[in-house]
Order: structure tokens, then C-alpha cells, then sequence
């Protein structure tokens, strides 16, 4: 028997359940627990996880076998290989007779490139990143902060392309030579976003608090670098706990953050976060987000409409498209199957490169396909995007 077959079952007996009256009680199939418990399955998804987690009223961790670590897409490896390697092994040596970096054009060069990362361009990314991260290596000591910056965004991309390794490497590697506080606690917040995907969700939830803990900062005075850095952490705070069934940590958590938003009163970005908004739009897509992952999705639908076009506009697109997502898993929960497609159509025309890394997509897709008697040639095309086989 697996670990989380092992957790399940004695803490389901614990609490005086058979497996037919927690399969009723947590919306888990039957076949899943039986599976789990009898060890034909090593672990289960974290979604399944936290159902029956907060069905058995101990935090989801407690049940895990170990995260269900999913890898990178089919050719993704190889499209990126230039970027690990630039993040991975040690800088070359330039010769004296070549054209050497300067501080200020890698600099100019980055923010060049930042379109490409607001418009999830991963292919021209994947291109331009190498040399840039390449050329602030071999400005050494004085190319720290682009380097720092440059290192972010590399760990970013591969958290998002979900090459977990790597992603790793780039965010240590960008902590260690961080100069401050701040600079820190930009790159902690990938790194949550990294445990959470890798489903990591103690470890992820106590690196939050702590960061929370550190960058608290006196209201009656905060900067709005500070109130963005704070509400970061605190929406990771929040994102961990619910996801580990901590409901009552998540709330409060959020509650702190949209403070901090209300006191910005607006989407603000500091310099250390290229891609991420904080304000009172980025903290309601986050309330929403919590009511999807504890799977009320009228909840969702209702906040949804509360959040007018013009202001989405002013956050990330992955924040934004994450949204699109949890309205479309919200949908195709309550049946509504043709608005949920028409959702996940609208993430791809507006993001193509984007959508084909989101499992959540192709768990959104599959509750869709299974209200459906016939597949249009659009959703062929659209199980091709996102990877799920017919």
C-alpha cells in the first residue's frame, strides 16, 4: 500500500467512515479511494487530495504519498535546453579581443524584451534569454542586479514550462546574490509558486509565512514597493493553505492582503517584479482562485462578475488567464459547457504559447469533453493544444 493509501485509510477508519461514505461525502469516486487504498495507485492528484482531506479534517500534507510532480510538455526540454544551460553551467570566458557586455546594454536589451514576457512569447524568449543571461555573467561583480533580475525571470519561465530543476537552480542562484530584502523576497514568491506546483504544499506554506513574517511593514508609513511585496506574500500564504484544506489561515491571509491592496488603491508593479501586478484586482482573482480550489463554483462566478474588463486589464496575463481558467472550471462544473470552452477559446487566441503548459487547462477540457455527446473539429484542435488524448 502507498503512503497516501496508508494515510487515507487509517485516518477514513479514525473518523468511523467506510470508503462508500467518504467517496459520498468528498465527491471522490469510489474507485479512486479503493485504488489508493489497495496500493494500484502510488498517490492521487492534489485536488483529489484536498477533497478528501477536508472531508477527513486534517490538512492535505497529511495524506500525501509524496507530491504528484507533473514534467514538461513533449519537446519542451529541448526547446529550453539553451536557457538551462545558460542558467546551469558555469559562464565562458570571453577573449579579450571579442566585443565585450556593458552594464547598460544588457540593461537595454532586457527591457527589449520585456513585451515578449507580458505577451507569453515563449518561443522568442527561449531565443533571446541565453545571450542575456550569458552577457550578465560575464559582466561579473558590476552586472549583479541585471543578473539578479535575469535569474528571476529565467527561474519564472521554467516554473511556468514546469522544468522544476532548473527552475530551481535559476532561483537559488538569483537569492544568493540578492542585495537586499526586497530583492529576496521577489524571488521567494517564485519559489512558492514553484513548491505549489510541485505540490509541495508544507514547505511552500511555511516559506510564505515566513517571507510574510519578514517583509510586514509599518502602515502608517509603507512604500507601495512594500504593500506589493507584503500582499505577494500573503496571497502565498493564502494559495498554500487553502490547497492544504488550512482554511481559516488562507482567510486570514487574505484578509491582510486585500488591506495592504486597499491601501494602494490600484495595480502597482515595483522594479523587482517584471511580471506580477499587486492591487485590489490581483487579491479578487485570488479570492476567486481559493473558491475554485475548494470547489464552489458559483462562488467563482459571482466574483467573477464583480471584476469589470478595463480593470483585468491592468494585471499579468498569466494572472489574468488564470482567471479565465477558474471561470471555465466554474462553468464547466455547473454545466454550462459551451461558455466553458468558449473560455479556454478566448485564453487561446489571446495566449497561445501560454495555455499548452497549464494542466489545469487540460483537467478543465476533460470535465467539459465528459458533458459532451460529440466533439466539434474545435475541440479536437483544442485537446491537441493542451495535450489531452481522445
Amino acid at each position: 500500500m502507498s503512503d497516501a493509501g496508508k494515510h487515507v485509510k487509517e485516518i477514513r477508519k479514525r473518523r468511523g467512515l467506510t470508503q462508500q461514505g467518504l467517496a459520498e461525502a468528498s465527491g471522490v469516486s469510489l474507485s479512486i479511494i479503493r485504488k489508493l487504498e489497495q496500493g494500484e495507485r502510488e498517490t492521487a492528484r492534489l485536488e483529489t487530495l484536498r477533497k478528501l482531506a477536508a472531508t477527513l479534517r486534517v490538512p492535505t500534507m497529511r495524506l500525501s504519498g509524496g507530491p504528484d510532480e507533473e514534467g514538461p510538455r513533449p519537446g519542451t526540454e529541448e526547446r529550453w535546453a539553451a536557457v538551462r544551460a545558460a542558467v546551469e553551467q558555469p559562464p565562458l570566458t570571453l577573449e579579450s579581443d571579442e566585443d565585450q557586455p556593458t552594464v547598460a546594454g544588457v540593461r537595454d536589451a532586457l527591457s527589449s524584451a520585456e513585451p515578449l514576457f507580458h505577451k507569453d512569447e515563449f518561443a522568442s524568449l527561449a531565443v533571446v534569454l541565453p545571450p542575456l543571461l550569458r552577457d550578465a555573467e560575464a559582466l561579473g561583480a558590476d552586472g549583479r542586479a541585471i543578473r539578479v533580475r535575469l535569474l528571476q525571470l529565467a527561474g519564472w519561465l521554467m516554473v511556468q514550462t514546469r522544468q522544476f530543476d532548473a527552475a530551481e537552480t535559476a532561483l537559488q542562484r538569483a537569492l544568493d546574490d540578492s542585495a537586499d530584502r526586497m530583492e529576496g523576497a521577489a524571488t521567494i514568491n517564485t519559489m512558492c509558486w514553484l513548491l505549489l506546483r510541485q505540490g509541495k504544499l508544507d514547505t511552500a506554506l511555511d516559506l510564505a509565512v515566513k517571507w510574510a513574517d519578514e517583509t510586514e511593514p509599518r502602515i502608517s508609513r509603507a512604500t507601495p514597493a512594500e504593500l506589493s511585496t507584503w500582499g505577494w506574500m500573503l496571497l502565498r500564504v493564502s494559495a498554500a493553505a487553502v490547497r492544504n484544506s488550512q482554511a481559516g489561515q488562507a482567510s486570514d491571509a487574505l484578509r491582510f492582503a486585500h488591506a495592504a491592496a486597499i491601501l494602494l488603491g490600484r495595480e502597482h508593479t515595483h522594479e523587482y517584479e517584471l511580471r506580477r501586478t499587486f492591487g485590489p484586482t490581483t487579491v479578487k482573482l485570488k479570492v476567486a482562485e481559493n473558491a475554485g480550489v475548494i470547489d464552489r463554483p458559483e462562488v467563482v462566478l459571482r466574483l467573477a462578475e464583480k471584476v469589470p474588463g478595463p480593470a483585468l486589464k491592468a494585471v499579468t496575463s498569466s494572472n489574468r488567464n488564470r482567471h479565465f481558467l477558474d471561470i471555465a472550471d466554474a462553468y464547466a462544473k455547473t454545466n454550462r459547457y459551451t461558455e466553458a470552452f468558449g473560455k479556454l477559446e478566448e485564453i487561446k487566441a489571446g495566449s497561445p504559447e501560454w495555455l499548452p503548459n497549464q494542466r489545469y487547462a487540460r483537467d478543465v477540457l476533460r470535465r467539459i469533453l465528459k458533458g459532451r455527446r460529440t466533439l466539434t473539429p474545435e475541440m479536437r484542435t483544442m485537446a491537441d493544444v493542451v495535450g489531452l488524448p481522445l
